[in-house]
């Protein structure tokens, strides 16, 4: 496969075939919604491709060249991951359909049970650090996506623990005045977004962590939008468990990744119990295998998987310095021009300071939902449109829904001058 050897917008977009397609009428397409899911560059296509067409088998069970050759290219995936967000061990990289089921994964190790690693059931060896119960709380963050939300919330009607978050300050951060309220001696975990999904701040999460270490509470990052974006090195950030997912950072749809820390994920039960995951079966127990296999039940996302390690090579060849370095230009040009928009209303930080390129706002007077559909029928932008599975953020906010324009490697300041365009058309239809 060919890989950039610098970053040049041009050069890049060459990579992404569907950045040059024409949309009915001649209108070419400036797609402006990589924060919901990014596109695809060619390597990573035909890396999926070569795999189904000569070399697909399933992983760790044949004794046959396909086998062999489809086993070493999924852990080969792993170690790339792992290797991609600077993991101490490859064994620490868990795959799982996407960030949703990695949350989740780690939110099912908590109960009132006590169990035992070795799968026999309760006993001396339970981690206390996953006991939880009435008196016991969670914490997260009312800028979280559905996917941070939901599991905590299931987690305490199943367990009677009580759910606690931070709140969102007018500028669109995190609302750390109350840390040492919120994070308690009563605290098991707490779990937030790296980077907001609709806001684009990008979270202290040092503070977050310095005081949670204080009162020995575990910390869990959702880093779905910071992972494909900018450095992330989940050592250096010192946190317990991160999830991404594939999709959002040139990978296919249907893999995503929860790292954590070893001891932790020896410590966990089994999120779901089946083939692979196994050490020995009998008819009245099992004992389970190692990490990272105890987590992966059934046959895997394989070609999946695969996809996600072509995407890391592209990643890594482009560069995630440079990546982030062009998203703070565009960012910037875009805070600059929208300002130029009348009515408009920013949701979030307006400034580049601790925020990605991601910018949601309304206009007065137009449902989002309006905005989207003009600006895809007269000008072929891509945009999300709605509460972008952060339902509560903006119910803090005010307001049902926002328009939500997100950048990515492949990006330029020209299609954001016809995201202006666009929404200058938008007001004149409504005026």
């Amino acid at each position: 496969m060919t890989y950039p050897t610098s970053f040049d917008v041009e050069r890049i977009r060459k990579d992404f075939p569907v950045l040059s397609r024409e949309l009915p009428g001649g209108r070419p397409l400036v797609y402006l919604d990589s924060g919901n899911s990014s596109q695809k560059p060619t390597p990573v296509v035909e890396t999926v491709r070569e795999h189904l067409a000569m070399h697909y088998s399933n992983v760790g069970r044949a004794m046959h060249v396909l086998g062999a050759e489809s086993t070493e290219a999924y852990e080969g995936a792993r170690d790339k991951v792992a290797a991609f967000v600077g993991a101490p061990s490859r064994d620490e990289v868990i795959f799982t359909k996407n960030a949703s089921e990695a949350l989740n994964l780690v939110a099912h190790a908590f109960g009132p049970h006590l169990w035992a690693p070795g799968g026999e059931g309760a006993g001396q060896d339970a981690d206390p650090r996953f006991a939880l119960g009435p008196g016991d709380e969670i914490v997260i963050s009312e800028m979280e996506h559905h996917s941070n939300i939901v599991p905590w919330q299931m987690l305490v009607q199943r367990t009677g623990a009580t759910l606690k978050w931070f709140g969102v300050t007018d500028e669109g951060r995190l609302d750390l005045s109350n840390l040492g309220e919120l994070v308690t001696e009563r605290t098991k975990i707490v779990s937030i977004a790296h980077q907001s999904n609709v806001l684009g701040t990008v979270n202290p999460v040092a503070d977050v962590l310095r005081r949670a270490r204080e009162v020995g509470a575990l910390v869990m990052l959702d880093a779905s939008q910071s992972v494909p974006h900018h450095p992330v090195n989940v050592a250096e950030l010192g946190v317990d468990f991160v999830a991404f997912t594939g999709h959002k950072m040139l990978g296919p749809s249907g893999i995503g990744v929860l790292w954590g820390r070893g001891e932790l994920l020896d410590a966990m039960p089994p999120f779901m119990g089946g083939g692979e995951m196994i050490e020995a079966v009998w008819m009245d127990h099992s004992t389970y295998a190692p990490i990272p296999h105890k987590f992966e039940a059934g046959t895997p996302p394989i070609v999946e998987a695969i996809g996600l390690g072509a995407a890391v090579d592209y990643l890594q060849a482009v560069g995630l310095d440079a990546i982030e370095a062009h998203e703070r230009t565009l960012t910037a040009y875009a805070l600059d021009a929208l300002r130029e928009v009348p009515t408009l209303r920013l949701i979030g930080p307006d400034s580049l300071d601790r925020r990605g390129a991601t910018l949601s706002f309304t206009l007065e007077g137009i449902h989002p939902h309006d905005v989207g559909q003009i600006l895809d029928d007269s000008f072929g932008v891509a945009v999300r449109v709605g509460h972008h599975c952060a339902r509560p953020l903006h119910l803090r906010f005010g307001i049902p829904a926002t328009t939500r324009a997100s950048f990515y490697l492949y990006n330029t300041t020209g299609e954001i001058d016809a995201l202006v365009r666009g929404l200058h058309h938008v007001q004149k239809v409504f005026a």
